[in-house]
């Protein structure tokens, strides 16, 4: 599947456009360490969503997506809906009750704590859009949940602002990061599989041997990436983009 292109084609546009935007927001303002922008993006994709699930149940969707009355108990009324799957019938409704309440109730100051609520807030929003969007394009495409997965992560490519694109390059801007890092944070900037060649070039690796052996292979190893030496092409693991996310500075001043 094209997921760019056909991720969700059978939705009115003005439903799928809103839907990727959405998405795009959240992880874009994710990335740039914007918490607050972040929460309450995912305030617009709950109502994005409801109006999916809602013309999904109704037998036509509508144009544009619309806000419920109550999101709450509009979407425990999805619950009796029982000629829609059951994650779109008890699963997502009930996710989309939870995002909500974050974006509406949990404000920006969170004082006595000694981890950051915002970024803690932000990471439930963000992997849960993520998750909604792609159990809808599980259920309408009818594929896994591995392909409906790099579905979204395509949809939702990383825009990083340590991460520049020049000449069709890409530079980390981030001071002081060493090699290893440098690699795992340009393929976060990626959706998908990143030719050898190309890290080699955006890395400006001095020697490839070494390069191979003590960066992509140790980070093969440690299930960082996936590295296919036959294909020559990279890929970021989900436990590599924990990595980075806990570990890398995301902004280019950091």
């Amino acid at each position: 599947m094209n997921a760019p292109l056909n991720a969700l084609g059978g939705l009115p546009a003005g439903l799928r456009d809103d839907l990727i935007e959405a998405l795009g927001n959240i992880t874009r303002n994710f990335s740039e360490g914007r918490w607050e922008p972040s929460e309450l993006n995912g305030g617009k994709l709950c109502e994005i969503v409801y109006s999916i699930i809602r013309g999904h149940a109704d037998g036509q969707f509508p144009q544009q997506p619309s806000k419920p009355g109550n999101m709450v108990r509009d979407c425990q009324k999805l619950e009796q809906e029982t000629q829609l799957p059951r994650s779109l019938r008890i699963q997502a409704p009930r996710m989309l009750i939870a995002l909500y309440e974050i974006r509406n109730n949990r404000g920006v100051g969170h004082a006595g704590s000694e981890v950051n609520p915002n970024h803690m807030d932000a990471v439930a929003v963000l992997y849960m859009s993520k998750w909604l969007v792609a159990e809808l394009i599980r259920v309408f495409h009818d594929v896994d949940t591995v392909t409906a997965t790099e579905a979204v992560d395509a949809l939702a490519e990383r825009q990083l602002e340590a991460v520049w694109v020049v000449d069709g390059k890409k530079r980390v801007l981030t001071d002081k990061l060493t090699l290893h890092d440098k690699t795992l944070l340009l393929l976060y900037s990626e959706s998908s599989a990143v030719a050898e060649k190309d890290l080699l070039a955006w890395t400006e690796a001095a020697n490839a041997s070494s390069y191979r052996r003590d960066i992509l292979k140790k980070c093969h190893k440690a299930r960082l990436i996936e590295y296919d030496e036959a294909g020559r092409t990279v890929r970021l693991s989900p436990k590599g983009a924990r990595y980075v996310e806990e570990n890398i500075p995301l902004l280019s001043s950091a």
